[in-house]
């Protein structure tokens, strides 16, 4: 039997114990050891809660490039019956963290022993699924520290093979924001209605306005998107409701969509609290700014690699994901791309395989960007 390729096992490894955002205290233990395993002269290592920054020090540097992995997973239960499957119950790499924490590994050791004329800084940041942890490490001192200069990072993408890459030019992904609306009002009997404020009622009437917003406020050549994706009211069939949750999200590909959005949000719900009569709290959660990927590095890396390595180059269209990465490209010049991984089930999904082969094509294409870009 042939040995495998180590950065699958380590793959396997961290996919066996997934944890949720700023709880990846397994997670940030195992990237260490590995971390201290490689030599030490050149690299240096600092830790944010659960976040790691690797900084290896350049030849003759004259400018410092970013690489990020995130890190969590998400509280998803496991379908897919893989002998390496999460030993942690409810929580999955279900978005590919796992490969895109070994591609950085590999992309590390690579660079250790293969040193470049330029610094590079990798960061290992947690809690992209959410809160969201790209933004406020981006005002640590560490980062103002060890600021890159540009900065690239990637998702795997199961649409695609193994041997592909798309990316675009501009925004790649869009603005997103969570939504949660809470409804107080006079619960009571089911026989005396009259008596009460239905919440389980206004919630509905509120689901069914929120909808009216995308196809009347929104210019129809923009896209934006309201999503009310779980609700929760009541107690019993037989007892109006008092209390009702709606729990949603907010996307939109540009930023005076996501706050005009909000203002019809916001006119919506003092509109049902006061045809109701119940009070209405709005919660948006965790927010996530566009990727925008800068033109003229975007385009030069889809060349270089069209060039110099078999690595087939697809121009997408932008999507309605969100990814926290995109406060890193408001502030650092960069792009996001997607891997192909081939897997018949797509992100998020219970039963998300990805072909593991994308994981050593992607170290091998990656690392020569680099060389290319810090030599």
């Amino acid at each position: 039997m042939s040995k495998i390729n180590p950065f699958i096992q380590i793959r396997r490894d961290l996919h066996l114990i997934p944890e949720l955002g700023f709880k990846e205290f397994k997670t940030q233990s195992y990237l260490l050891n590995y971390l201290n395993s490689l030599p030490q002269e050149y690299i240096e290592i600092k830790t944010w809660k659960t976040g790691i920054f690797v900084r290896i020090k350049g030849l003759s540097p004259s400018k410092t490039i970013g690489y990020r992995a995130d890190i969590d997973g998400l509280p998803i239960v496991e379908e897919t019956g893989l002998p390496f499957k999460s030993n942690h119950e409810n929580e999955m790499h279900a978005c590919g963290h796992d490969m895109h924490m070994s591609i950085a590994l590999g992309l590390i050791t690579h660079f250790v022993h293969n040193r470049i004329n330029d610094n590079l800084l990798f960061i290992f940041q947690p809690a992209e699924e959410g809160p969201g942890g790209a933004e406020p490490m981006l005002n640590t001192d560490i980062m103002t520290e060890w600021k890159p200069d540009m900065i690239l990072a990637l998702h795997i993408a199961p649409e695609y093979a193994v041997g592909e890459i798309a990316v675009k030019e501009g925004l790649l992904f869009a603005n997103t924001s969570e939504l949660f609306i809470d409804l107080k009002g006079k619960g009571g009997h089911a026989a005396y209605p009259h008596h009460t404020n239905d919440m389980v009622v206004a919630a509905c009437s509120l689901v069914s306005q929120l909808q009216t917003i995308i196809a009347r406020n929104v210019d129809p050549l923009d896209s934006a998107v309201i999503t009310i994706g779980k609700i929760t009211g009541g107690t019993v069939q037989n007892i109006i409701a008092e209390n009702a949750r709606l729990e949603g999200t907010i996307r939109t590909l540009s930023v005076e969509s996501m706050k005009k959005v909000k203002k019809r949000i916001e006119a919506i719900v003092h509109g049902v609290g006061v045809g109701y009569e119940c009070e209405v709290k709005i919660d948006y959660g965790s927010m996530y700014h566009q990727v925008y990927n800068e033109e003229q590095l975007t385009r030069e890396f889809m060349e270089f690699v069209r060039k110099e390595t078999n690595i087939h180059v697809i121009k997408c269209k932008e999507a309605m994901t969100g990814e926290d990465f995109g406060y890193m490209l408001e502030e650092i010049p960069g792009f996001m791309f997607w891997l192909g991984v081939q897997s018949e089930y797509g992100l998020h999904h219970a039963k998300l395989n990805p072909n593991e082969d994308a994981i050593v094509t992607a170290i091998n294409f990656i690392s020569k960007y680099i060389s290319y870009k810090g030599n």
